[in-house]
């Protein structure tokens, strides 16, 4: 197991970690929480043995292989998929020792070699890396290009593909979703639930997180917890210490406060002057306990719009694209004040290319895009990051859009996005890609658009942003169009849910919890296509392509199988935890005056357990609906 031993570290003057001791068992899945500089990356650093401990010590065990995805990507013009197949250390150590002994013409050390790589898999190899290079969005054929053909967002998705080739025991992932769209997370999402090795992953993605993690291990005032659970189950403990802390806080206080009291009352009495320097003394020794603390530290929220026409736009057989190549055809529908539309569709389908058509930065090829006079729209995408003036500070970013309010009108305001004091002077250059997405953000808000068109806006935001975001956008008042990868987002902020798919843009029949298996429906079709546009010479091998396509229909479903797995053993855990409280209840003895208190905890645990069982119980039925409508729609 993978153990921190009374573990000290800083980075620069700052102090991250204290005294920390920890267990992590083979096989866990866990998720690292904390907020932005809390010193999670660091500690990652730290296990790869990149940073070192200033006290105590790392014990990972010996042999074990550890896997991260690399910061920087080299520009070569190797294929994708040999620079992914690179992940595979041990297939190419043995390749490169077969290669030696071929040179040598060593017969029976090639022999061996063969039977080496023949016992890991070596000759799925190839077939193994483009699956992994197709689940992270690369069409079939893209995996021969050159590496430094690919943009920057691809070339985190050829390093991740990469590290996720490697026989890890250990895995350390770093913000893995940032760059990928919802059909890549959905689709590592399932990766990770099947890997079979230790799994530490920092991810402000919360539905994610849940889905893929079975402890969290929190990093707060350098200190390490450890909590059982995905991160909603961690969020409720936690709120239940901190609601403890704080009660307990507030009996101390009311302690020191009598002890102070009888001090100042008796220290100047010779009968008492012995016991007041005893409660002194008690008061020195008291461990003191510090306040509970939640408070996020982001506040904002949007201004009513000074105008809200219907409807704000219009498409009518609206035809978009790229130089000749058509994206969305024919598409046509209005937006008024209110609408909350969150777009779903494949990588490539033409999801930004419609926000770029509503925010009027692509011109039409066709059709026609009628604006309301008082449109006013605020536009987020990652680009405009890139837009920002790096010699300027957030404050005279602001001050240029709002000129006559007051600087410290303007500093507030830029405090509840986190640039408060000398942080709202600093210049924007050395600012992270978080910070620069929220000051991005602030400037969208300050100018009170009736229609919000965001684009990924998460990206490199931690969870109280995103959660600051999430609540802001509840309350605004004109119309949203969405595309994230961040479900939790998606889920509390969009009303109706669009399918961009084929050129088309339709509502989406189903809510998210439907969308990866109508995701898996559509891709088997693709590859069932392909299969048919093959060619006459391929004809043969049709039962060998069934065979295959009927494996990619049990990978498509393992997603939804795995979740439906695991809500039955959850059915069955609170089932016998039901039967085992209600024996507990048909006790004559806790119905005793003095029993009352038990009597009330379980009682309310009875509740809890009832709505959690009933909670269940529906997410397994929309399960199972989900796998049936899929093997129906197969068949």
């Amino acid at each position: 197991m993978l153990q921190l031993k009374d573990l000290s570290f800083r980075r620069g003057p700052n102090r991250l970690l204290e005294g920390a001791t920890l267990s992590l068992y083979p096989g866990w899945k866990v998720g690292l929480v904390g907020a932005n500089g809390c010193g999670k990356s660091s500690l990652l650093a730290l296990l790869r043995d990149e940073l070192h401990a200033e006290a105590g010590e790392v014990v990972i065990p010996p042999g074990w292989e550890i896997a991260h995805v690399a910061q920087h990507t080299p520009d070569t013009d190797r294929p994708a998929i040999e620079f992914v197949l690179d992940g595979d250390r041990e297939l190419r150590r043995l390749q490169s020792e077969l290669a030696e002994a071929e040179a040598s013409g060593q017969g029976l050390r090639q022999a061996e070699l063969h039977g080496r790589l023949e016992s890991i898999g070596a000759y799925e190899a190839t077939s193994r890396a483009a699956r992994l290079l197709h689940g992270l969005g690369f069409a079939p054929g893209e995996e021969r290009r050159p590496v430094d053909s690919y943009s920057g967002g691809w070339r985190r998705r050829l390093a991740l593909a990469r590290t996720l080739m490697s026989r890890s025991d250990l895995l350390l992932l770093d913000e893995p979703t940032n760059h990928l769209d919802l059909d890549a997370v959905i689709w590592l999402e399932g990766w990770l639930k099947a890997y079979a090795g230790t799994l530490i992953l920092i991810s402000h993605d919360r539905d994610f997180l849940d889905a893929v993690v079975g402890h969290t291990l929190h990093l707060e005032h350098r200190r390490l917890t450890l909590y059982m659970g995905n991160y909603s189950a961690f969020e409720r403990q936690r709120a239940e210490r901190l609601a403890q802390q704080q009660s307990a806080y507030v009996r101390q206080q009311h302690q020191i406060a009598q002890m102070r009291r009888f001090v100042e009352r008796f220290r100047a009495k010779a009968t008492k002057a012995r016991q007041a320097q005893s409660r002194l003394k008690a008061l020195e020794r008291l461990e003191r306990i510090a306040p509970a603390h939640v408070d996020s530290p982001f506040r904002f929220g949007f201004e009513p719009p000074d105008h809200l026409p219907r409807p704000l736009l219009r498409l009518e057989a609206a035809v978009a694209g790229y130089g000749e190549r058509t994206v969305l055809d024919g598409v046509g529908f209005s937006l008024a004040p209110g609408d909350r539309i969150g777009l779903l569709g494949r990588n490539g389908a033409g999801k930004s290319t419609l926000i770029k058509v509503l925010a009027g930065t692509l011109p039409l090829q066709s059709g026609r895009c009628e604006r309301a006079q008082e449109l006013k729209i605020g536009y987020f995408a990652q680009h405009q990051l890139d837009q920002l003036r790096p010699d300027d500070s957030p404050l005279a970013h602001l001050r240029r859009l709002d000129p006559q309010a007051t600087e410290q009108a303007l500093r507030d305001y830029l405090g509840g996005f986190g640039f408060a004091g000398n942080r709202a002077l600093e210049p924007v250059a050395p600012l992270s890609g978080g910070e620069k997405a929220r000051l991005v953000l602030a400037l969208i808000i300050r100018q009170r658009p009736n229609l919000l068109l965001l684009d990924e806006p998460t990206n490199h935001l931690d969870l109280e942003m995103r959660q600051a975001l999430a609540e802001a956008l509840q309350e605004f008042d004109g119309a949203l169009v969405l595309v994230s990868h961040d479900r939790h987002l998606l889920r509390v902020t969009s009303d109706t849910l669009w399918l961009v798919d084929g050129g088309a843009v339709r509502p989406f029949d189903g809510d998210l919890d439907d969308y990866p298996a109508w995701l898996a429906g559509r891709q088997l079709q693709d590859q069932q296509r392909r299969s048919k546009d093959s060619g006459p010479s391929e004809r043969g091998s049709e039962r060998k392509q069934q065979r295959r396509q009927a494996a990619e229909a049990r990978k498509a479903l393992q997603p939804l199988r795995t979740r439906e797995k695991a809500l039955e053993r959850r059915l069955a855990e609170l089932g016998e935890r039901r039967a085992a409280l209600e024996q507990e209840l048909a006790a004559p003895e806790l119905y005793e005056p003095a029993a009352k208190d038990r009597l009330l905890r379980l009682l309310d645990e009875q509740r809890r357990l009832q709505a959690d069982l009933e909670d269940t119980e529906t997410a397994w039925l929309e399960v199972s609906e989900a796998i049936e409508n899929f093997q129906t729609d197969d068949a």
